[in-house]
């Protein structure tokens, strides 16, 4: 399983998170900078935005997924009280 194996490799739910607040920010910042950078206009500009902003709800559902795991895996791995 993928989130496993994340998990295993240190990824943890608020990293997943911070990645999607911060495609958002860029996002943004690309939308801004493709209208000043590039002749091609606002078209250009908002593939550009919508591309990037694409990712957030993708790194958002891997936090969900991270942070359900996590979940489990301390119910499983506590000690029984």
């Amino acid at each position: 399983m993928i989130v496993k194996m994340l998990h295993e490799k240190g990824l943890k739910a608020e990293h997943a998170y911070t990645a999607a607040f911060a495609s958002i920010g860029l996002s943004v910042v690309s939308w801004c900078g493709s209208m000043k950078a590039e002749a091609a206009g606002t078209a250009r500009a908002d593939r550009w935005g919508i591309f990037v902003g694409e990712w957030a709800p993708t790194f958002f559902a891997l936090g969900l997924a991270l942070a359900n795991y996590e979940r489990d895996h301390d119910l499983l791995h506590s000690p029984a009280h």
